[in-house]
This record gives structure tokens, C-alpha cells and sequence, in this order.
């Protein structure tokens, strides 16, 4: 660990304490009106606002992700493969059937209001498959440019706040099962922290299940990055050049590969294997719910509302409309497969 996370880290973990001991108090009927996630996030965000982090704790603010990816493989010793056995090939196939639905709406939602080509892609694949990640993957692959890869940052960071705190609330309205709310904050919510905060807000059933399709689905950014960079160049490129090029963007693109998740499969492989007691499943599980907490708060410290000023409402309104196309694709492949 690099000594100078450490003060980020540490106003991270301040934060998570002040929002565990926040629901607590305002508990009702063993329920928390606001969960210890939404209040980490909150927090973050006025924090952050408000310029009230020093300077010393930027460094660890930025890396909060290491946090959070700790957690996350903690978390993969709950999992056992043998739920998913059952409806492994339902699940990839809602996987699969909303990016496709996302990538293809988006991009003509991105012409349809007159959209720079390369941010409504950027856009696309922001919001069906990695967020943030796959955008900064996508970036350099199409040659988009600096301030488009800013905008579509933005705009997938905002919509994905608006889904963390609204999603499990519309949910638990409707009265969705947990299995179900994961599957679909999974394969519907932008960037993985923004998906295992709305997982777990609802229970830790559905924040199981949320974690683990979101993994699924990030096995999937750098072949889509790669097939969306050869779409997007179009038949301009020479046979021999395209080799080359084509070879350059599979580097570029396995360098944002998420490899952190093999280490929460192989969590969960020795989980299904029976190598860790009740006990130590309880631990681990425990251990990285709470710095997924923590990563809460990183998402909430670097939140800065500054930054969406200069987006303009067009990329704004494609990213919602593209969001709730999302949404709706995958709730309702999932409600198909349901019966």
C-alpha cells in the first residue's frame, strides 16, 4: 500500500463509520429509510462539495477502487456456483440480450439528437457494459477525444448515483425478490461500485447476485471494446493495416480488463468446493461488505458537481433515455425467463 492513500482512506473510513451509526439512529421497525451505502455516498458528496477534504487525502480518494475491488473478491466467498447452475445459460442470455439491446439504441438514440459519433458510442458502451471503465478502454480505440470522453464519463456517473439510490427503492415498492433486483441491478446498472452499492442497499441476497452477474458482464468489455473500435473504423482501413491495428487495440484493450475478478471466481470456486467453514464464509463476507462500504464513500468523495457543467443537455438526456432502454430490456428479459 502507498503511504499516501492512507489519509484518503482513513476520511473514507470515517465517513463509513458516521453513515453506519446515521441509519442506525433514524432505524424503523428494523428497517433503515436510508441505508448505510446512500448515506457513505452522501456524505462523499458534501465532503467533496463543500471542500472540506485536504489536499493529503486526494491521492487516496482517487484509489478508492482498490478498496472496493478488496472487498469484492472478499465477497466471492459467499457465492456458491451451484445456484447458478440451474439458470446459468438464462441469465447469460439476459446478459447478452441487454447490451445488445443498450449498444444499438444508444448509438441511434447519439444520431437522433445529432450527437458527436464517437461520444454517443463512447455513450453505449458506458452504460451496457463497464461505465467509467469501459469508456476510458473505448476512448483511445476510436480516437475520440479528450472532452467526449469527460462528457460521457460524466453523464454515465451521474445517471449511474440517480440508479444506486432510486433502483432499490422502485424495487422494494414493487415488491421484487431479491434473486430478481440482482439480476437486474447486474445487468442493468453502469460501472460494477455503482452496482454492488444498489445490490447491497437492497439486501445481501441481492448484492450477491448483483456482484456476481456484474463480474459476468465484465468479461465481456474488452472483446465488445475490440469488435465496437473495428465497427466504428469502418472498411477504410487496408487489409494489412487492419492486422496491425487490430492487434494494437486487443493490447489496449486487455490493459482495462477487469482481471480483479478472477480472484472473486476463484473465491467462489473454493466456496463451492467446501474449503471454508460457516464461519470463515460469514467473515470474508463481512469483512467485504464493509470495505464495499468504503468504496461508497470513495464514489461519493469523487463526485464533483463542477464537472458536469460543461456536458450540455444532449449528452444528459441520451445517457437517461439510454439508461431507462436499458432498464426496461433487462426487466423485461428477465420477467420472460421468469415463467
Amino acid at each position: 500500500m502507498k503511504r499516501e492513500y492512507l489519509p484518503g482512506w482513513l476520511l473514507m473510513l470515517a465517513l463509513s463509520v458516521a453513515a453506519i451509526y446515521c441509519s442506525k439512529i433514524v432505524e424503523v421497525g428494523g428497517k433503515h429509510p436510508l441505508e448505510a451505502p446512500v448515506l457513505a455516498i452522501l456524505f462523499g458528496m458534501l465532503v467533496r462539495n463543500l471542500s472540506l477534504a485536504p489536499d493529503a487525502c486526494k491521492p487516496g480518494i482517487k484509489a478508492f477502487e482498490k478498496i472496493l475491488i478488496l472487498g469484492i473478491v472478499l465477497v466471492g466467498a459467499s457465492l456458491d456456483f451451484r445456484l447458478f447452475l440451474t439458470q446459468g445459460l438464462e441469465i447469460l442470455v439476459i446478459i447478452v440480450g441487454t447490451m445488445l439491446v443498450g449498444l444499438a439504441s444508444i448509438v441511434l438514440l447519439a444520431r437522433l439528437f445529432a450527437l458527436p459519433r464517437a461520444l454517443g458510442v463512447l455513450l453505449a458502451v458506458g452504460t451496457t457494459i463497464c461505465g467509467g471503465t469501459a469508456i476510458a478502454v473505448t476512448a483511445p480505440l476510436i480516437k475520440a477525444k479528450e472532452e467526449e470522453t469527460s462528457y460521457a464519463i460524466g453523464t454515465i456517473a451521474l445517471w449511474g448515483l440517480v440508479a444506486i439510490v432510486a433502483y432499490p427503492m422502485i424495487a422494494a415498492y414493487l415488491g421484487v425478490s431479491d434473486a430478481s433486483f440482482g439480476l437486474f441491478a447486474g445487468t442493468s446498472i453502469h460501472s460494477t461500485p455503482q452496482v454492488v452499492g444498489a445490490g447491497f442497499i437492497f439486501s445481501d441476497e441481492a448484492g450477491k447476485m448483483a456482484t456476481a452477474v456484474k463480474l459476468v458482464r465484465n468479461c465481456f468489455l474488452a472483446p465488445a471494446a475490440f469488435l465496437v473500435a473495428i465497427w466504428y473504423a469502418g472498411s477504410s482501413l487496408s487489409e494489412s493495416s487492419a492486422i496491425g491495428d487490430k492487434a494494437g487495440r486487443w493490447r489496449a484493450a486487455a490493459k482495462g480488463f477487469p482481471w480483479f475478478l478472477f480472484g472473486y471466481f476463484i473465491m467462489a470456486g473454493l466456496n463451492t468446493a467446501g474449503y471454508f467453514t460457516a464461519e470463515g464464509i460469514s467473515g470474508f463476507s463481512d469483512a467485504g461488505k464493509f470495505l464495499i462500504l468504503l468504496g461508497m464513500a470513495g464514489i461519493g468523495l469523487n463526485t464533483v458537481f463542477s464537472s458536469f457543467r460543461g456536458i450540455g443537455m444532449k449528452p444528459f438526456v441520451v445517457g437517461l433515455i439510454g439508461s431507462l432502454v436499458v432498464a426496461a430490456a433487462s426487466s423485461a428479459l428477465i420477467v420472460f425467463f421468469a415463467h
